[in-house]
């Protein structure tokens, strides 16, 4: 029987289960905040520059592949990927970085260069996370997070130890120059926690990585929103933008309706692709699965602070994608996780997409996005924001060796205020919920309300947990549940 499905929020995790639901024959509107879809994805176009406000990396096409392939389609028939090569490069001082490959034959020749001995060892280091890829993401992140015995297969019986020890002990078990450590330790920095708080097994991070590459939509990653957009439209999925939800309506122990910018809407079911914690707030406290106290001892994603910078320039000795790894990479983690504050040397990323993609910055000019990590929480104000813009520049131009602060046109930031005021961010996270081993797979915030009949949640807070690729998969998961209920019912 057609159901009338409520979704709030239309980042990649409520847009996946939008179109998951429309295609088993439901009614289903989304409900955005925002005057645009797409979440922290969303796109910022000013003066000729086109950026993506959130995620820029684009790793895991085959999670993608697969996505589109459940309705029949692929990737190609929306947008085009370009493979950067190199993928991105690692700076450590003036003149002085590392570039990896697209691909792992020359990042293994690499290494050996820099360190003996290590190629094949990356080469063993690499087999063993394509083993433990096949096995996560072809299987255990497809698993709602309903019961620990998901995680229970012939497989990771063979692999228990992985999920007690570390990613940073065992690359530095293996690894001892501590530039090679690094770039090892960079990709499980997306699961939002320190590699020394990540679980072995999720070294199949490198795996995307080394084995998988480093991916480019011609136009951005609002290319995929934009995708999702039309194959939801495709399917009957309706949007409304400007759509604030001020409250969930509760009868029963049961959702019936949302209040939409004053409006009562009744819904058969209500879907959260919002922040977790602030939609449980939309609900009369008794109605509340997480207390206070829950939230407050979880371990957090990163909150960051991001600049949006046009340059009338070209810009100089850079790549695509860049990391400025040149300061204290242990004191930074330190500064986010252990001891939350302002990091006095940070470390940054910085995203050049103009260097790819023509359309993002007008003729001879440059457009530059910038990220520093920081604690979820953290004080923020407009002068704490330029001093640290003032900071990263300064290194920029050192190490790049070239003057660009007389060139800039414009920049705009974002930082923990407004993650919070854009997207009721739970202490102005960027990413979420960390995947430490006591926030893995049945230990997160649960698709399914405890409390609620018919109110479900998807997202980064939920499994599988941060990223893209685990966003469009939290959609699958859900939508399977709902239509479990509704099948059982």
């Amino acid at each position: 029987m057609k159901k009338n499905i409520s979704v709030i929020g239309s980042g990649f995790s409520a847009l996946a289960a939008a179109c998951y639901l429309a295609k088993n024959g439901h009614g289903v509107t989304v409900y955005e905040k925002n005057a645009t879809i797409g979440g922290r994805a969303r796109q910022l176009k000013k003066e000729g520059f086109t950026f993506d406000m959130g995620p820029s990396w684009y790793w895991m096409p085959d999670v993608f592949e697969r996505f589109f392939a459940d309705f029949g389609k692929k990737t190609a028939d929306y947008y085009e990927l370009i493979k950067l090569a190199p993928a991105y490069r690692v700076y450590y001082g003036v003149d002085d970085f590392i570039a990896i490959d697209d691909n792992l034959a020359d990042i293994i020749f690499k290494f050996e260069e820099i360190e003996k001995g290590s190629g094949k060892v990356l080469h063993e280091f690499i087999n063993e996370a394509r083993s433990n890829y096949e096995i996560a993401i072809k299987d255990l992140v497809y698993r709602p997070g309903v019961s620990p015995l998901e995680l229970v297969t012939v497989e990771t019986a063979k692999k228990l130890g992985q999920f007690f020890g570390n990613i940073s002990k065992d690359i530095r078990k293996q690894f001892k120059n501590e530039r090679l450590i690094q770039i090892l330790e960079f990709p499980v920095l997306f699961l939002g926690a320190k590699p020394s708080d990540t679980p072995s097994f999720y070294n199949f991070m490198n795996y995307a990585d080394f084995g998988l590459g480093t991916w480019h939509p011609k136009t951005g990653m609002f290319d995929v929103v934009r995708a999702m957009e039309s194959l939801a439209t495709e399917l009957g999925v309706v949007f409304h933008t400007n759509a604030n939800i001020e409250k969930i309506i509760v009868e029963n122990k049961t959702a019936k309706a949302i209040i939409v910018n004053g409006k009562q809407i009744v819904s058969d079911l209500v879907l959260s692709g919002a922040d977790y914690h602030h939609t449980e707030t939309l609900l009369d406290e008794k109605h509340r699965a997480y207390s206070v106290k829950y939230w407050e001892s979880r371990v957090f994603a990163p909150s960051s602070l991001l600049f949006y910078v046009g340059f009338n320039k070209k810009i100089q000795n850079i790549s695509h994608h860049a990391l400025f790894f040149d300061v204290d990479f242990k004191q930074h983690a330190t500064d986010i996780y252990d001891n939350p504050k302002w990091p006095a040397e940070p470390l940054f990323y910085a995203n050049f997409p103009s260097l790819t993609d023509k359309t993002a910055a007008p003729e001879g000019m440059e457009t530059g996005f910038f990220l520093i990590p920081l604690a979820p929480g953290i004080e923020d104000t407009e002068s704490l924001r330029e001093e640290y813009f003032e900071k990263i520049i300064d290194r920029f131009e050192r190490l790049t060796r070239q003057s660009i602060k007389n060139n800039i046109i414009f920049k705009e930031s974002f930082c923990k205020n407004d993650f919070v005021s854009e997207y009721n961010s739970y202490k102005g996270n960027a990413y979420g919920m960390a995947n430490t081993l006591l926030q893995t797979a049945f230990l997160r915030p649960k698709l399914k309300s405890k409390k609620v009949k018919n109110l479900y949640f998807t997202g980064q807070l939920t499994v599988p947990g941060p990223g893209v690729p685990p966003a469009l998969i939290s959609g699958k998961l859900v939508s399977d549940l709902i239509e479990k209920q509704f099948k059982a019912s």
